[in-house]
């Protein structure tokens, strides 16, 4: 089966340090098996994947339109937002970023610091849990060395496309 493509990286963020504010970049250099250069995780490797992380713009939309909120993409937390790709697909896949090769590691749910980044009066914590499990992304490995631009496209045998 021929690899699909689709132009799914609309934007990237880093944060310097943990708990620094988001930085919106339009590329970012990845170091194999450590992550990328300038982002708080760089060899970091307290859990599995954490290199990078992706979310799906389409479920930060979908939150908001259903929650009447106006959630930023970079108050996820994620450093690559996607469009029109089914992450949690890519879950122990490798796939292709330009030419930079990953590994989908495991699904990057939701947390306490991710739950209070996007809470409002209207939205409690636990509310913005529920709504964001098994939709906050995937965390992966990086496997071979580059950079990452936005508008690049993913590619994978087993890439589905999202269809809403």
């Amino acid at each position: 089966m021929a690899p699909e493509s689709f132009i799914v990286i609309k934007a990237i963020f880093i944060a310097p340090q943990p708990n620094s504010s988001q930085q919106s970049v339009n590329k970012i250099n990845v170091i194999a098996r450590k992550g990328i250069i300038g982002d708080r995780n760089y060899d970091q490797h307290r859990w599995p994947g954490q290199n990078i992380t992706l979310i799906e713009i389409e479920n930060i939309n979908n939150f908001n339109n259903n929650n009447q909120q106006k959630v930023s993409i970079e108050n996820t937390r994620r450093n690559l937002i996607t469009e029109g790709v089914l992450l949690n697909e890519l879950v122990g896949q490798e796939f292709f970023i330009g030419s930079i090769k990953l590994l989908g590691t495991e699904l990057c749910e939701p947390c306490h610091s991710f739950s209070e980044k996007l809470a409002s009066k209207l939205v409690s914590k636990l509310q913005v849990l529920k709504a964001f499990t098994n939709k906050a992304g995937i965390r992966a490995t990086i496997l071979t060395s580059g950079e990452i631009t936005t508008e690049m496209l993913i590619t994978s045998s087993n890439l589905k496309q999202k269809n809403d």
